[in-house]
């Protein structure tokens, strides 16, 4: 079936544009934002996540916003049947609009009855280039897991924000976030039979290592990429400058590094230190940028929204022709194993060194450390820190 994107030339393969590449269920693609005021410019801190995304393969597209903000958790969730037009970016009251490609979009979430306690109207612009990230690509077991790509942007906010019937004045001057969009192949879903790949042998060795850190500062952003297997071997890794200017291209940093320290008791990281090494000539240093992270406020990305915690709601899984839905928690009432097994998207402060001179800067610290990993001593799943 035509859609209208099939009236421009941007076809890469013998199909109409709303057939992907591959008839791997697990194809998707999706936006990612993430929205806050610069620390102490409100008095509370919170972070607002946005997300939306289609399954081509599964006949769905689904949407998801959640704010942490205090004590409180509040996701709003829709689901509807994916049609023929792929520019369709409407889920219920929430939709995406591509005002000006690669650099300004707005993001509505109408007031709704499902979901009453949150709204908003949003602009995100950007203020450095879109960057393409390194490709994402996982085989396990002869299969492939992983093949994406992604890009990311950091900018700035304007709009209004609702929560709780009181709406805040979003301002470009205060509020940031960074955003992103990635497809490809990865799962999603409904369980498939995992086959081999549920024996005890093998699900004793799986893990998700996983640190994404983008980083505003006065006259660039910096996005760093670290996934690694149990023993520490890398999987993918990225780390990129990109500048304000146009003039400047993106700099690769050279090799990420990580020290990571955890609060007791838990996976979550209470503060960490991320390096860059760049190879410096024969006889030389090493040229390196040291970056100390201060987590600010933890956000339990998988809560609700649909990474793979609820077995009854997750990204792609077919809900009906229109769901929409409201959840709220208490932070400190989510099961200690759900904070464990999903990304925490820590926002966080940022002090970068270089040349012995420090800048300081905001953004997102994600981490997750789900499984084994030698490195920080976790022998199994349920291992904490000490």
């Amino acid at each position: 079936m035509l859609s209208p994107l099939d009236d421009f030339p941007v076809h890469q393969i013998a199909e109409v544009i709303r057939h992907v590449g591959t008839s791997d269920r697990n194809f998707y693609d999706r936006y990612y934002f993430n929205c806050y005021p610069q620390p102490g410019m409100v008095e509370d801190p919170l972070f607002l996540i946005i997300g939306l995304g289609q399954y081509p393969n599964l006949g769905v597209m689904d949407a998801f916003a959640v704010l942490r903000r205090g004590d409180d958790h509040i996701v709003f969730r829709a689901s509807k049947a994916l049609g023929s037009d792929r520019m369709d970016l409407n889920v219920g009251p929430l939709r995406v609009e591509v005002l000006d490609g690669l650099h300004r979009l707005r993001i509505v979430l109408a007031p709704n009855a499902q979901a009453p306690n949150l709204s908003f109207d949003l602009t995100f612009q950007s203020n450095i280039p879109a960057a393409l990230e390194s490709r994402h690509f996982v085989r396990q077991l002869e299969r492939v897991t992983f093949d994406t790509q992604r890009f990311v942007q950091t900018g700035t906010w304007s709009g209004e924000l609702t929560v709780d019937g009181i709406t805040t004045p979003v301002t470009p001057d205060a509020w940031l976030g960074n955003r992103d969009r990635s497809w490809g192949v990865r799962p999603v879903g409904e369980a498939e039979p995992p086959g081999r790949r549920g024996d005890p042998a093998e699900t004793a060795r799986a893990n998700f290592f996983w640190i994404y850190a983008v980083m505003q500062f006065e006259e660039f952003s910096v996005s760093m990429i670290i996934q690694e297997d149990a023993e520490g071997r890398r999987i993918v890794e990225d780390a990129t400058r990109i500048w304000r200017d146009k003039a400047h291209p993106p700099e690769w940093l050279g090799r990420p590094e990580h020290e990571l320290v955890f609060q007791s008791g838990t996976r979550e990281v209470a503060s960490a230190t991320l390096t860059f090494r760049r190879p410096g000539p024969v006889g030389q240093p090493d040229y390196s940028i040291i970056v100390a992270c201060d987590p600010v406020l933890p956000h339990y990305l998988g809560v609700g929204t649909g990474y793979g915690l609820e077995q009854d709601w997750r990204h792609g899984m077919w809900q009906g022709d229109l769901v929409v839905q409201g959840l709220r928690h208490k932070v400190d009432e989510i099961e200690p194993w759900k904070k464990m097994m999903c990304p925490v998207d820590n926002l966080a402060r940022f002090t970068l060194t270089e040349h012995g001179a420090d800048q300081h800067g905001t953004g997102l610290l994600e981490v997750a450390a789900i499984g084994p990993h030698a490195r920080y001593g976790f022998a199994g799943m349920g291992d904490v820190a000490p």
